[in-house]
């Protein structure tokens, strides 16, 4: 037997002056606009959070650059990267030596990359969040001010209005706010009169 094949009219751009027909299977015709819908949508979705986490803040310098090299390819690839570092035990007494981490893992990636979330404290883990951001060749590294923490970059607290205190500084004055008047020494009882 032989198989039939059904051949179609297929209006294939309607737009143009005269219309443009052509005589094909509309089945398989279909099918290939359909595929070509698909791979242009894939294309154009965004990119994708990757998160790389840190077991402690003793990583070796070996082991921080292989991360750094990982996240330095999804930030090419238009990925945005969330780095995760989680404290364990007493490493929670260290919290300055996970910023220090973090604050190396911004310096080395600057060029492909801007802080979407600073550095911020979540429980036990310590999380920052980069998005991509290509800078041309020329570019300079952000300059680091005397306190050790770059010009551009906010501080972990910064949107809460948190004063950070350096070492040895006294709190603020409201800090230091008398106490409220609910904890003030009860009034004298009254005395009874003699008639």
């Amino acid at each position: 037997m032989a198989r039939e094949i059904g051949l179609d009219l297929v209006e294939v751009a309607p737009t143009a002056r005269p219309p443009v027909c052509k005589i094909m299977d509309y089945g398989k015709w279909r099918y290939q606009q359909q595929k070509k819908e698909d791979k242009s949508r894939a294309g154009a979705r965004g990119g994708q959070l990757k998160e790389l986490k840190f077991k402690t803040v003793k990583i070796g310098e070996h082991d921080l650059m292989i991360k750094i090299n990982r996240a330095r390819d999804f930030l090419k690839g238009g990925n945005k990267v969330q780095f995760t570092l989680q404290f364990r035990g007493r490493e929670m007494a260290h919290l300055d030596l996970g910023r220090d981490l973090f604050t190396k893992v911004k310096s080395e990636l600057w060029q492909f990359s801007k802080v979407e979330r600073d550095t911020k404290m979540e429980g036990r883990r310590m999380t920052l969040v980069l998005q991509p951001d290509h800078k041309p060749a020329g570019a300079k590294p952000p300059v680091a001010t005397a306190a050790g923490k770059t010009a551009s970059a906010f501080s972990a607290g910064s949107s809460l209005n948190v004063p950070s205190r350096a070492a040895g500084a006294q709190p603020s004055p409201a800090a230091q706010a008398s106490p409220p008047a609910a904890q003030a020494s009860p009034p004298p009882a009254a005395q009874p009169v003699a008639p």
